[in-house]
């Protein structure tokens, strides 16, 4: 068929097929066929922000060219979502960049209720950090009033393609020295620009259509700059309430401490690192400042071992809270402790019992799926000294067994105990609550593509799972793909909320971990089919992982066996 002549293109969210002329843009379709899409479930309608085109993200002025399959999204798509954020981002730039020439724009990292987002000096220290600028309540007015001015003006949002050393020149004029630094050390012929209204930058997926969209945001003093609030998942048309995180933003300023001891200012300077063979070095001091922290939260267990005889731990999907939980416990026998751990797991009610979620699956994932009673029993009569049998439950029966595993503590002796509920307080109402020591543990990686690309700790997760997954669970990527955004939905719902209840926050974030699981993860990824509905997010997270170099066999097997990342690629003796 000659190129010039008609195509047709299947809409999902219509269910119907339209012809085109090749050129038509997703713009020009939707507005004349699909200009909103409805959430199945919740039966909202949400604006097109974006479209999946045969799997994979576009924005929308993508110029349709063959026949094509296709799926508008809004908000209500994780993809969406993204698309939306990306594009408040460079909006925030804009504005900045207006009003601030002189300071550099930065995305420090994710909170529950958007983005901490930052003002920095074009020059470092003399300790090689960088140097915040403080924001005053009119510094942060004067910007959310020139982004409104923006969005009021409908300004479109562009894509070129330019060599990559026009790239790094106007990177570098801009400022943006990670950003022109990563793009040196990817070592590509082109990059993809965005431009706003005169205005350059880079990010990594669609933009949407224009400033026009992008009506729903905030911004809320935070530290030394702001939080860029986004709009609810629940509901676009309002931002997300502000929740108080301080324990999470210290742990993240923490990890940036880590990352700037290191050297390392961004992913660009990772790849420097590893291209000019500081791998190993780089593991080492990795492992070294992690080991710290076991040691530091040991430490205060152990000053206060007279009250504390209950270590909760809890945390998200892939978090390393099984070995963590080895970890903390080798640090505190070195101490004279005596740890011992058991799985919360174990005090699962019979599965005739276990509650249903709204599809009519078993809520495994819900506190009523535990017996609390009994868990509640057991903890009290183990802190006044008596003995109780521990059950084990068997999944493949739905029953708890029990099969006299005994369990008394003497002086010495702490119980550990991992969960999904630890933080949660409605879990052990009836336990003197003074006795229990309460951990989060989470990958929480505040390591940034460049300036206002930040990485996500839910993706540093998910390559956590799809390793781990495909080689001790038998799991497929793409199964556990199509998975993750049910493994979220009981996160936000289960975990996150009562993550500042705890005594102390574990960060199992590594520095080197990206390009370890790139090693790992990446062929995994690429064995996805083009037909699969899980395409899409592995081209995303492919596109991700080209941003990084990947570690070398030999400099993997440098991991020492105790380390949470042998967890997810095996060999640990833990």
């Amino acid at each position: 068929m000659n190129d010039n002549q008609a195509q047709t293109v299947h809409c999902i969210n219509t269910g119907k097929s339209y012809g085109i002329t090749p050129g038509e843009t997703l713009k020009s379709l939707s507005e004349r066929e699909c200009s909103n899409v409805t959430d199945p479930k919740s039966g909202r309608t949400y604006p097109v922000l974006a479209a999946l085109v045969d799997h994979k993200l576009k924005e929308l002025s993508y110029n349709m060219i063959y026949n094509h399959e296709i799926e508008f999204i809004g908000y209500n798509h994780p993809d969406g979502r993204r698309t939306y954020i990306r594009s408040l981002c460079f909006l925030a730039q804009y504005a900045v960049r207006e009003l601030f020439p002189d300071l550099i724009f930065v995305v420090d990292h994710s909170l529950p209720t958007g983005l901490y987002c930052k003002m920095v000096e074009a020059r470092l220290d003399e300790d090689g950090r960088t140097i915040a600028h403080l924001l005053s309540k009119e510094d942060i007015n004067a910007i959310r009033g020139r982004m409104r001015e923006l969005v009021a003006k409908d300004l479109p949002f562009t894509k070129k393609k330019i060599p990559t050393s026009d790239a790094i020149e106007l990177f570098t004029a801009n400022k943006q020295y990670a950003k022109a630094n990563l793009q040196r050390s990817l070592g590509k012929f082109f990059c993809n620009t965005y431009y706003l209204n005169g205005q350059a930058d880079s990010f990594h997926g669609p933009l949407v259509y224009s400033t026009g969209e992008l009506k729903t945001f905030d911004l809320y003093p935070f530290k030394d700059g702001f939080c860029l609030l986004i709009p609810a998942s629940s509901n676009p048309d309002k931002v997300t309430g502000i929740i108080p995180q301080e324990k999470l933003s210290a742990t993240l300023d923490e990890y940036s401490d880590w990352c700037q001891i290191t050297g390392i200012l961004g992913v660009g300077t990772l790849n420097d690192s590893l291209l000019n063979g500081d791998a190993t070095q780089l593991i080492n001091i990795a492992e070294a400042l992690q080991e710290r922290k076991f040691t530091e939260i040991a430490n205060m267990i152990y000053e206060n071992r007279k009250r504390i005889k209950i270590i909760f731990i809890a945390g998200p999907s892939s978090s390393g809270k099984t070995s963590s939980s080895l970890r903390l416990a080798i640090q505190c026998r070195v101490l004279g402790l005596n740890p011992k751990v058991i799985e919360l797991d174990n005090y699962f009610v019979d599965r005739e019992h276990t509650p249903k979620d709204e599809d009519g699956d078993f809520d495994f994932e819900a506190l009523e799926a535990m017996d609390l009673p009994l868990l509640n029993d057991h903890l009290n009569r183990l802190l006044a000294g008596e003995e109780v049998e521990i059950p084990r439950y068997d999944f493949k029966a739905g029953k708890p067994r029990y099969e006299g595993n005994m369990l008394h503590l003497n002086e010495n002796d702490i119980l550990i105990m991992e969960g999904i509920h630890a933080l949660d307080p409605a879990m052990v109402p009836g336990v003197d609550n003074s006795r229990i020591f309460r951990i989060y543990a989470s990958a929480l990686t505040s390591l940034n593509l460049d300036e206002n690309n930040c990485l996500s700790t839910s993706d540093n997760r998910l390559l956590r799972r799809i390793v781990r997954d495909n080689r001790t669970r038998g799991i497929s990527p793409e199964q556990t793909i199509l998975r993750w955004q049910s493994v979220r939905k009981g996160e936000n719902k289960y975990i996150f909320p009562f993550q500042e209840n705890c005594d102390a926050m574990l960060n199992t974030a590594l520095i080197y971990e990206l390009p370890l699981l790139k090693y790992y993860a990446e062929p995994l990824l690429r064995r996805i089919l083009p037909t699969s509905p899980a395409y899409g997010e592995s081209i995303r997270l492919i596109k991700f992982l080209a941003c990084i170099v990947a570690l070398h066999p030999e400099e993997i097997s440098a991991i020492p066996p105790t380390s949470i990342m042998r967890e997810f690629i095996g060999g640990q003796t833990l």
